[in-house]
């Protein structure tokens, strides 16, 4: 094969530090856009965006090139560091360590972006704690509760 063709879809989960409340709708107007504009920066495409005031999800076609961790880290860091600069939160924020990624098959991307557009309806019913463990669980992710809330 003369050149690699890859199609890396990945539901990404982080929440703010503490799991604070503090990504109001106002927030989330700027934040959603400026994340893409990371995204894009970084060659990746934003398929969708949506969460609640303590947490996101992101549906990210990435490069091959970019590792998750690094990828995740440059849209934590470069997110809360204009969150800041541009005092868009009482105090300093900050997102939670940690993250989680979840690979996506083209054919479940229309499932997943569905999953996050509803992210206020799906919350009526269930905590962020319990949705992030029912993710580990579906997924086959190895985990230890002590280390998963920090």
């Amino acid at each position: 094969m003369s050149s690699s063709l890859t199609n890396l879809l990945y539901h990404i989960v982080f929440s703010t530090k503490g799991r604070e409340p503090l990504i109001s709708m106002e927030l989330a107007g700027d934040l959603y856009p400026y994340i893409g504009g990371i995204v894009q920066n970084k060659g990746g495409i934003l398929l969708a965006i949506g969460g609640m005031p303590c947490h996101l999800h992101l549906l990210v076609k990435i490069k091959p090139v970019d590792a998750v961790a690094d990828f995740v880290r440059v849209v934590k860091s470069n997110s809360s560091k204009w969150i800041n600069d541009n005092r868009r939160t009482d105090g300093l924020f900050a997102w939670q360590t940690g993250y989680g990624a979840f690979s996506v098959s083209e054919s479940q991307v229309f499932t997943v972006r569905e999953y996050i557009g509803k992210q206020p309806e799906h919350h009526r019913f269930k905590l962020y704690q319990e949705e992030y463990v029912e993710f580990l669980k579906k997924n086959g992710v190895e985990y230890n509760e002590r280390y998963v809330w920090g």
